[in-house]
């Protein structure tokens, strides 16, 4: 059982960072002037994180994504502090938690209900 939420971890991860690298690349396109060439990377980058979704060992789709959301906004929190310079505030930090605690209970509750 460890091994499923330490493999999952990391496509979690994985797949959170490509796609907040491939969102942040339309958004620098389309909000900050940058080159439309930006979009190149970031289409990668999201076929990349869809890719790495349908790695996750859970027996459906909808649940694979839920479980994923968690992970997803503490790696977007962290984007937000090492690559926009933004610092995260207690609120940003307190809401990520909670975030991750309901990702946990839906992929225990995946591996309880087998």
């Amino acid at each position: 059982m460890i091994q499923f939420y330490t493999s999952s971890t990391v496509i979690y991860l994985a797949a959170a960072l490509a796609e907040v690298a491939g969102c942040f690349a339309f958004w620098a396109w389309l909000r900050q002037d940058k080159s439309v060439w930006w979009f190149v990377p970031g289409l990668l980058s999201l076929v990349l994180f869809a890719y790495l979704l349908t790695r996750v060992d859970v027996d459906a789709a909808g649940r694979a994504f839920a479980a994923y959301g968690g992970l997803y906004i503490v790696t977007s929190l962290g984007w937000l502090w090492l690559v926009e310079g933004v610092r995260p505030t207690a609120w940003d930090v307190a809401g990520a938690g909670l975030a991750v605690a309901g990702a946990l209970v839906i992929l225990i509750g995946a591996q309880l209900t087998r």
